[in-house]
Order: C-alpha cells, then structure tokens, then sequence
C-alpha cells in the first residue's frame, strides 16, 4: 500500500476532502521524522514505537576491490510494532 492509496482509503471511510487528509497525513510523517531528528522516539499507543538505533563502528568489506573499509557508529531509525498491532496480525495473516 502507497502513500496514496492510505490517503484514498481514510477520504472513503471519512468523507473529509482529499487535501485536508493529504495535509495530515503529510503533516503526521513530518512531525515524525522532526522529532527523531531531535534524538526523539515516538510512541504511538496500541500501534507502535518509532525508535532509534544505535549501530556499532564495525569493519566492512569492498567485495569489488577486496579491501577493509570502517563503517562508523551511527544511528538508524526503526520501528518496533505494539503487542495488539502484532496480535491483529497473526490474526489476520496466514503463512504461505
């Protein structure tokens, strides 16, 4: 499902116009990423949490060139799913 298609869903089951959803929905994703680059995490109740990581420096290989490259320490973001969205989940999806 695209970025798109989220928003098409929430106008059908709303009936709010398409740009006040698109603004919010914008507007969600960008106060996520504004809080995580402030070192934030962000904790969605029932849904999940929006966390950093932290990676260790750690030594790489060039496969092309044969050579050791250092990969420094850095932080990613990740997200951790909440106990019920794991739950609703499994109840729903089936392994194929």
């Amino acid at each position: 499902m695209t970025k798109d298609e989220i928003i098409e869903e929430i106008v059908n089951k709303t009936s709010i116009k398409k740009d006040a959803v698109e603004a919010c929905v914008e507007g969600i994703m960008q106060t996520i990423k504004s809080s995580m680059s402030q070192g934030e995490n962000v904790y969605l109740r029932g849904f999940g949490t929006f966390l950093l990581k932290t990676r260790a420096k750690k030594i790489g290989r060039n496969i092309s060139k044969g050579t050791a490259v250092t990969i420094p320490a850095h932080v990613i973001p990740a997200f951790k799913p909440g106990k019920e969205f794991i739950k609703d989940i499994k109840k729903h999806v089936k392994v194929k």
